[in-house]
């Protein structure tokens, strides 16, 4: 038996799968919180889900790809599981940090969208003073 292309094939299935369901329950799940970053406006929070979900699909299927020829080849059973673990191991923290960026970028955005205003000043005194 070929454990490299096993390893290869099971990585693959794995990371991708998670990859799927991680970014689908983001989605799903992130659209509340969307719509309230963006001041109930849901054209642009279903956008900007969309835009995301596309993102994250490419940064991260694109990490599992270039990932792939990395780490320990594995002859037998035992190096087959190690390597594995390390590899959706790795999948499963980048999926992680980018899940925690993206709710840091958003907070800050809703934190500021929620922040008062001062009123505009008024054209009559904006004038004074030039």
């Amino acid at each position: 038996m070929n454990w490299l292309i096993v390893t290869y094939l099971t990585y693959l299935a794995i990371s991708v799968a998670l990859t799927v369901w991680v970014a689908r329950t983001l989605h799903k799940n992130g659209r509340i919180f969307l719509v309230d970053s963006f001041l109930g406006n849901e054209q642009l929070a279903d956008s900007v889900n969309h835009l995301l979900v596309v993102g994250f699909y490419l940064i991260n299927i694109g990490y599992v790809a270039l990932a792939l020829k990395y780490g320990a080849a594995a002859a037998n059973a035992q190096q087959f599981l190690e390597t594995l673990s390390t590899k959706v191991g790795l999948v499963l923290v980048v999926l992680g940090l980018m899940h925690f960026f993206n709710l840091f970028v958003f907070s800050k955005m809703r934190k500021r969208s929620l922040t008062p205003k001062p009123p505009p000043i008024p054209a009559a005194f904006a004038n004074i003073g030039r």
